[in-house]
């Protein structure tokens, strides 16, 4: 992801990092983002003359953490699937590194004691 931000202009960049912000703060909600497969998710981003899709899964206990997984600056129909296989694969490398909290489950109490 930053060598991608590096590579675009100040202003993209600009609009990407608002665009992560207004989808931490509203989450799934906001009017840009759609569900692409299981964990996955896209928000479409206005460039300067290009359309960016980042696609993201939400983290943490909360899901207060957006982890972006990949950024497609084209036309992307062709490659979809490809880019989508990248983002899960790249989600279950984060997880295996024992970077996402994990859920902590409790036994179910036996109510008699």
């Amino acid at each position: 992801m930053r060598e991608f931000l590096d590579q675009i202009s100040d202003e993209d960049a600009a609009a990407i990092a608002a665009a992560m912000k207004q989808v931490r703060d509203v989450g799934r909600g906001h009017v840009d983002v759609n569900h692409l497969r299981g964990e996955i998710w896209q928000v479409e981003i206005d460039g300067k003359r290009v359309i960016y899709r980042l696609l993201f899964a939400e983290q943490g206990k909360f899901s207060q953490v957006l982890l972006a997984l990949e950024i497609v600056n084209k036309k992307w129909q062709s490659a979809k699937s490809r880019h989508i296989q990248l983002a899960e694969r790249r989600l279950s490398d984060w997880r295996k590194r024992g970077r996402s909290p994990t859920k902590l489950v409790l036994p179910e109490q036996d109510p008699a004691s």
